[in-house]
């Protein structure tokens, strides 16, 4: 869904829910209620879609999350490779249990910005390690959330 028809969708005061999806974890991080500003959530270690996706149902479920914003690992190039794939396969196999808004945001060099800003910030390995799949979430919510707000030319 493309963002104009995403927002379109949500109702008032609904959060969205940013999703770094890796092949080992899931990234999350919220929004506030009046999408503005993305916040590092938690990271999901990923078993089965069937509890991950539990999971992310109850999260939903529990701060009102109206639509979800999934990364979309691009080639450096702008090609949809099988990580692309990966993501909107998990998106769709998500829809068929909860009818839910969906998008999708470039996330290309999000991980290692995030990475890059822990490193100034000093973090240890164990840290980043802790913390980086859902700052990234927070980057690639944080990216959708600034360009809706971005005046646009005509």
């Amino acid at each position: 869904m493309n963002a104009p028809d995403f927002f379109a969708s949500l109702s008032r005061d609904q959060r969205l829910l940013g999703l770094d999806l890796g092949s080992k974890t899931i990234g999350l991080a919220l929004s506030d209620v009046s999408r503005t500003i993305a916040t590092p959530y938690d990271t999901i270690r990923r078993t089965k879609f069937t509890k991950d996706a539990e999971e992310l149902l109850a999260i939903i479920d529990k701060h009102g999350v109206g639509g979800l914003v999934l990364g979309l690992p691009v080639e450096m190039d702008g090609g949809e490779g099988p990580r692309c794939q990966s993501v909107r396969s998990f998106a769709a196999n998500l829809m068929r249990l909860r009818d839910v808004a969906i998008t999708y945001w470039d996330e290309r060099l999000s991980t290692s910005a995030v990475t890059r800003t822990l490193l100034e910030a000093d973090s240890s390995r164990k840290r980043r390690a802790e913390v980086v799949d859902k700052m990234a979430a927070a980057y690639i919510l944080q990216g959708l959330l600034d360009n809706r707000s971005q005046p646009r030319l005509t």
